[in-house]
């Protein structure tokens, strides 16, 4: 299979930046077999980047790197550079989810304003000539483990909070060359596969007017971001 452009630097895949060399030299990612790269790759940006909202989707990795979290769009940027500079050929595949599945993360009249459907995506990796669809990074486990305990009560589909899935106790968010979803139960529209997020994010992309996205960016992602660590930070 013709994996070349499933390699390719881009501008948001930005992977010969020093901050993300550093890193894979840190951790001796470089080392490791195929299988391994993509699980420890995938475990750091799961659990070492936080869940949280950037500035905006339309940001390199090497940003979202030094700013320690992120959503779906950017931790899968971030994600996929990191595979490309070990070698690991990916792609990303784009979406639209209901705005509910942000109800609590988003609350007031951030949730009011926000667009019904919410711009997302996934990874897809290749391993084994199988196309494995990553999802399951978008929360760390701290984060969901806490939404876990204090909806202790729900044992079956869920839907908010970042969270949409069938079995809200037991999702399938560890990679052993499997699939791995947290949000798809929420998923509205399909865009489709592409080779990278910077082609991805020039057809598709959030849509939302300038004041709104003003008013995101300086406020709204701020009050999401103290929801989320509110709950990640209980008892």
């Amino acid at each position: 299979m013709e994996s070349n452009r499933y390699l390719d630097e881009t501008k948001l895949l930005d992977y010969s930046h020093q901050r993300i060399q550093d890193l894979i030299k840190i951790r001796k990612w470089e080392n490791l077999e195929d299988d391994q790269q993509i699980k420890a790759i995938y475990n750091y940006v799961r659990d070492e980047i936080m869940f949280g909202y950037n500035v905006d989707d339309n940001i390199p990795a090497s940003k979202v790197l030094s700013d320690g979290y992120g959503q779906c769009n950017t931790k899968g940027t971030l994600f996929m550079a990191l595979l490309r500079a070990v070698g690991i050929p990916c792609r990303v595949h784009g979406f639209t989810i209901d705005k509910k599945l942000q109800k609590g993360a988003m609350t007031g009249i951030v949730y009011k304003n926000a667009p019904k459907n919410v711009f997302h995506s996934w990874v897809e990796v290749l391993y084994e000539n199988n196309w494995c669809e990553l999802e399951g990074f978008i929360l760390d486990k701290k984060y969901l483990e806490k939404l876990q305990k204090i909806n202790s009560e729900c044992t079956g589909p869920f839907c908010g909070y970042g969270v949409a899935v069938k079995d809200f106790q037991h999702p399938i968010i560890d990679w052993n060359k499997n699939n791995t979803y947290i949000q798809s139960e929420g998923i509205t529209q399909d865009f489709g596969v592409y080779d990278n997020p910077d082609d991805l994010l020039k057809e598709h992309r959030q849509e939302m007017s300038e004041i709104k996205k003003f008013i995101y960016k300086n406020l709204g992602r701020h009050l999401m971001n103290n929801n989320v660590r509110k709950i990640r930070n209980s008892n």
